[in-house]
Formats: structure tokens, sequence, C-alpha cells
């Protein structure tokens, strides 16, 4: 992940040298990509039971301050540059993909799931099957009297 903070600052860069707002969409995404990641983060850090380490809680709500800063100044640059208008497309599409990056993680997680299951059917099988032919070899034995 890049830092967000410096994708903003790619594209003020762009945007003060007179490039279009087209141009610098990897940035804008990669700003976007870095906030999220930055509030996952900092949600992570708040609801978990070992994050007793107020010092990383801090830092992460520091840092996450910093990005809800940054975010209003890109509004401000694309308001600006593309009419208010293009900030709502632009927040469409962040939820469209942030809603589709949700949907493929979950389906890797049901599809690692489904395997872990897969992988206890089949030791479990096995397992059974390994009993049941050491119970009837060793009924086969005694009935023959080689036990």
């Amino acid at each position: 992940m890049i830092d967000p903070f410096t994708a903003l600052a790619a594209v003020k860069t762009a945007v003060s040298a007179g490039k279009e707002l087209v141009s610098v969409t990897k940035q804008i995404g990669e700003f976007f990509d870095g906030v999220d990641e930055l509030r996952n983060n900092h949600n992570k850090k708040k609801n978990s039971l070992f994050s007793g380490d107020d010092e990383n809680s801090m830092e992460t709500f520091v840092k996450l301050q910093k990005a809800k800063d940054a975010e209003e100044e890109l509004r401000a640059i694309v308001i600006a540059t593309r009419g208010y208008s293009a900030w709502g497309e632009l927040q469409e599409i962040r939820a469209r993909t942030r809603r589709e990056r949700k949907e493929r993680e979950e389906a890797a997680r049901k599809r690692k799931q489904e395997i872990v299951e897969k992988v206890f059917v089949i030791v479990g099988t096995l397992i059974v099957l390994s009993i049941i032919t050491v119970i009837a070899t060793l009924a086969i034995m005694s009935s023959k009297g080689m036990l």
C-alpha cells in the first residue's frame, strides 16, 4: 500500500502543474485505498481484545484524523477542478470498489473454509476407514486362530 499522504501530494503536484485529474486517477485510487486501510487498521486495533497499548491506538487515531483532513483537501481539489458532481461520482466509484473488494475477500474466505472442511472430511474418512480395516483384519486373524 502506498501512503495516502504521498498519493495526495502527487495529486496536488499534478493539479498545480496544470494536469487534469483524469491523469492522476491511479494516485487518487491509491489515496482512497490507503485511507481505507488506515481506517481498517484503526478499527482492528480499537476492537482488538489484545490491544492494551494506548500508544498504538492513539497513533492509528492520529493517522486516521490526518487522513480525514487529507480527504477534505482532495475533495476541495476535485470540486475546484471538476465540480461537485465529480466528487459525488468519485464517492460512488469508491463505494462500489470497496463493496467489490469486500465481496472478493468474503468469497476467498469462503473458498478457504470450504477447502479446510473438505480436508477434514477426507482425513476423517481415512481415519475411519483405517480403523475399520484394522478391526476387520483383527477379526479375520482371530477367527483363523492367528492371534
